[in-house]
């Protein structure tokens, strides 16, 4: 079931729940930019889509949600909150495609996935991103969000810097 959520008089875009089809947009659009953008290759792109498909396939009504920012019927981003245990919500897969950003989009969504986990009783939200997401962990930090712990690694074909967060709700 779909259900709209216009965020004020003035956007000319909506929050949606996901609909046949999405998850397949999100995830092969998410896969490109982070290739284009950032040289994330094939390792990325697998766990995007593995990600995408654990959510289709094990999707929890009431503990598991996915938005999806929409103008007229173009996706202008999404993300995903899963669950990690009976108190514990993930933040998944937040993305703003190029020509959305700045609009709000991703910061509606996080706060969406806030509600959501709050309604839900989860007790926190978790997520994994990269130092060098700097859009992405403003939005997480203006929310609330605490850095939490970061560490080298390379499973993406280069050097990056993995950060774990953590919003107390």
């Amino acid at each position: 079931m779909t259900t709209s959520q216009p965020m004020t008089e003035q956007r000319d875009w909506q929050l949606r729940t996901f609909e046949s089809g999405d998850l397949g947009h999100i995830a092969g659009r998410q896969a490109a930019l982070y290739e284009a953008e950032w040289g994330w290759g094939r390792p990325m792109e697998a766990m995007i889509y593995d990600i995408a498909g654990r959510f289709l396939r094990e999707f929890k009504p009431g503990r598991e949600q996915c938005w999806v920012a929409d103008r007229d019927g173009q996706i202008l981003g999404g993300a995903f909150i899963c669950e990690e245990d009976a108190q514990t919500a993930r933040l998944r897969l937040l993305y703003v495609e190029p020509d959305a950003r700045g609009l709000g989009v991703g910061a509606a969504l996080v706060r969406q996935c806030t509600e959501f986990a709050r309604k839900s009783a989860y007790k926190r939200i978790v997520l994994m991103t990269h130092a060098v997401l700097h859009s992405a962990r403003r939005i997480y930090e203006a929310e609330g969000y605490q850095l939490i712990a970061s560490e080298a690694q390379d499973d993406f074909g280069k050097e990056e810097v993995t950060e774990h967060w953590l919003l107390e709700l």
